[in-house]
């Protein structure tokens, strides 16, 4: 890596040229880096805003679960079973399944020798259990903090190898050559945090061939998120520069603690604690949900199966599904302005006495798992200390004690399905721009609960492999370099200069611009979705993106990185709620983790009011048949498109032509 020092608008601003610049220090970003590496490309970094900051050092659940094929037991598995059972997801492309499907064993066995603790039994198999939208037991964790042990594992790798790190830089804007017949990324614009006194403003450039970018979901732009509050995305500079984005329309919501940001799937579940709701006040305690469902039993069930069905999902509302459950903690939130809290210090009862649950009314599968867990007892703190005592030591250790208080819950948002496009060597309809990780948008309408983990570390070997091959060569000479960024560099002095110079109009602040981005997203882009109201939110995100661009002003430098994030933020929602929109028009109705309101539906259960009726998107419909892929052109208006959904490829594995192909280096291509 080279540093120079370029002249721009009289700022003099470092440039750094290097071969890879990874954007982001989650685990996807940090295994492609060690992927880069280990395959002969060193002349690499990684950027980041904060080292330590993203979901995957932060986030975590009961135990947060690792997706791969399966590895022990005696039902049988094949990269071909496990693709088609994550292609069966509705709107994945099938050649992507099978490459997360073909590479996951080898990703997973490189945590296992970094030091990721997985469990194995005293023959060697790494044994499994079933996640959500996962019929075979591929699941495994290392307990509530997988991705966090992995990030660690990974970060001492990078150390290790003296592999450089930009921490306290946020990039703000990514650069493009304009002159090559074909999109084409060469570099990225950040800010250093710690220089923004100075007269650069902290301004960096990086010359580069080949961006990773790693900067996973768009979290900045929901209120009520399980995301880390670190976490924020930076999917928009992808936008900017023509990115196309694909199912935009998917996320995950579910159940979450809102003091200390936690999914609370699993145990937290299967301990089957008691929901309650109280007014502002913290008075007027209610167990609502047994208003609707019509016996205990039925409660408990569902509650039980929320754990293994943890993310909302349309098609287990019906008949007193685990699902309906989120529907009501929403209605309560959102519709009666009440507090809605998880209390694990007592049973549920039909008249609210404190006592011992009666297990005989729960079904074969809940009876038998808490049976075979020895927790047919007690409390469901109890139950809890007793079957993972880890998840209840995660809470305890963020000073909320579960066996003391109740836990303020809502319906959160946790990952993103869809992200950018990128085939499957992750490289984005931008050539030398890879998404990993979660902001690459691999995943259909459903995936089985721990694959996100998978296709991230899967997307870093992937990218590596194809850069160490066709992309290896140095960067540009800055020279050849310079005349091609200096536009893009002096607009964003010029803008920067004009933001800090500016008086601030009333009430225009950053906050106050985050806060309507991040409610118009969690009231109407969540889970509940009306048509009508999209299309006047989206022209209303579009107004505030471009008074933002004109209006927006900042009273000191150091507010600088979050000026540009308000702006990619607010450009991302726009983006999304074209795509929800498109989505709507085309006749898309509920499907994955989000109801679309129609009069002509079925109601969720009986005591609703008709405002919350849905219809269910069909099989074969138009919407399920194809992935809506959308972007920004050269004037900034929207493009859509629809394609067709790729199937699963059925290749010759005839061993001697693959072979003749991989020593010829004819495989990668």
């Amino acid at each position: 890596m080279k540093k120079s020092v370029v002249t721009i608008k009289g700022n003099d601003i470092s440039c750094y040229s290097l071969n890879t610049l990874v954007v982001g220090s989650g685990v996807a970003g940090l295994n492609s880096a060690l992927c880069l590496y280990e395959n002969g490309i060193k002349d690499i970094a990684v950027v980041t805003e904060h080292w330590d900051g993203g979901t995957s050092n932060k986030a975590g659940s009961d135990k947060q679960t690792y997706y791969k094929m399966s590895l022990s037991g005696d039902i049988p598995d094949s990269p071909q079973k496990m693709a088609q059972d994550l292609f069966m997801g509705k709107c994945m492309h099938g050649d992507v399944a099978l490459c997360e499907a073909a590479n996951s064993v080898r990703c997973f066995f490189n945590l296992v020798n970094m030091g990721v603790p997985f469990p194995y039994d005293k023959y060697g198999s790494y044994v499994g259990y079933r996640t959500d939208n996962d019929p075979l037991g591929r699941a495994t964790s290392a307990g509530p903090l997988t991705s966090h042990l992995m990030f660690e594992c990974l970060a001492k790798e990078i150390k290790k190898r003296g592999i450089k790190i930009f921490n306290h830089h946020r990039v703000v804007a990514l650069l493009d050559n304009k002159e090559s017949g074909s999109k084409q990324v060469m570099g990225a614009v950040a800010f250093n945090k710690d220089q923004l006194d100075y007269e650069s403003k902290g301004l960096v450039v990086f010359n580069a061939v080949n961006v990773i970018l790693g900067t996973g979901g768009p979290a900045g732009m929901y209120e009520t998120s399980v995301y880390p509050k670190t976490q924020k995305g930076a999917t928009g500079m992808a936008f900017e520069i023509g990115a196309l984005g694909q199912n935009l329309t998917e996320s995950q919501f579910g159940l979450a603690s809102i003091e200390f940001r936690w999914n609370l799937s699993g145990t937290f579940q299967q301990v089957i604690p008691r929901y309650l709701s109280v007014d502002k006040y913290g008075k007027n305690e209610r167990e609502f949900l047994k208003d609707f469902f019509p016996d205990i039993g039925r409660l408990a069930n569902a509650i039980f199966l929320k754990g293994y069905e943890w993310p909302f999902d349309v098609k287990k509302v019906q008949n007193y599904g685990s699902s309906l459950i989120d529907i009501l903690v929403f209605r309560e939130i959102n519709q009666k302005r009440r507090r809605v809290f998880l209390d694990y210090t007592q049973n549920i009862s039909r008249d609210g006495k404190k006592r011992e649950f009666d297990f005989s009314l729960l079904d074969k599968q809940a009876y038998t798992y808490l049976k075979k867990s020895k927790a047919l007892f007690g409390s469901p703190v109890q139950r809890l200390k007793k079957m993972n005592e880890p998840a209840y030591s995660v809470f305890k250790n963020h000073g909320i004690d579960l066996q003391k208080q109740p836990l303020e819950i809502a319906i959160c948002s946790q990952h993103n399905n869809g992200g950018l496009k990128g085939n499957i060597w992750w490289e984005s309809n931008i050539s030398h721009l890879f998404p990993v990780g979660e902001v690459c948008g691999t995943h259909g309408v459903r995936r089985p609960g721990g694959s996100s983990l998978n296709s991230c570390q899967v997307g870093g070997l992937r990218s590596a492999q194809f850069i160490s091959q066709k992309y290896f060569y140095d960067p540009p000479k800055i020279e050849n370099f310079f005349p091609k960024i200096e536009d893009k560099v002096s607009e964003i002095i010029n803008f920067t200069k004009r933001i800090l110079s500016k008086t601030r109009s009333d009430g225009f602040s950053l906050n106050r611009i985050l806060r309507e981005i991040k409610n118009r997203m969690s009231s109407y882009g969540a889970i509940i979705r009306d048509k009508d109201i999209i299309l006047d939110e989206k022209t209303k995100a579009w107004s505030l993106y471009h008074r933002i661009k004109k209006e927006m002003t900042v009273d000191y430098p150091k507010d600088l990185p979050k000026a540009f994030r308000c702006l990619d933020i607010c450009l991302t929602h726009a983006v999304y709620l074209e795509a929800i929109y498109e989505y709507l028009e085309k006749g898309g109705k509920s499907r994955g983790s989000y109801m679309i309101a129609d009069p002509g539906g079925k109601n969720p259960c009986e005591g609703l009011e008709d405002k919350w009726k849905y219809a269910s998107s069909q099989e074969k419909s138009f919407t399920n048949r194809k992935i809506l892929e959308l972007g920004l052109n050269k004037k900034k208006s929207v493009t859509k498109r629809w394609v067709d959904v790729r199937p699963i490829p059925m290749p010759d594995n005839w061993f001697e032509n693959i072979w003749k192909d991989f020593r010829k280096d004819k495989t990668i291509k």
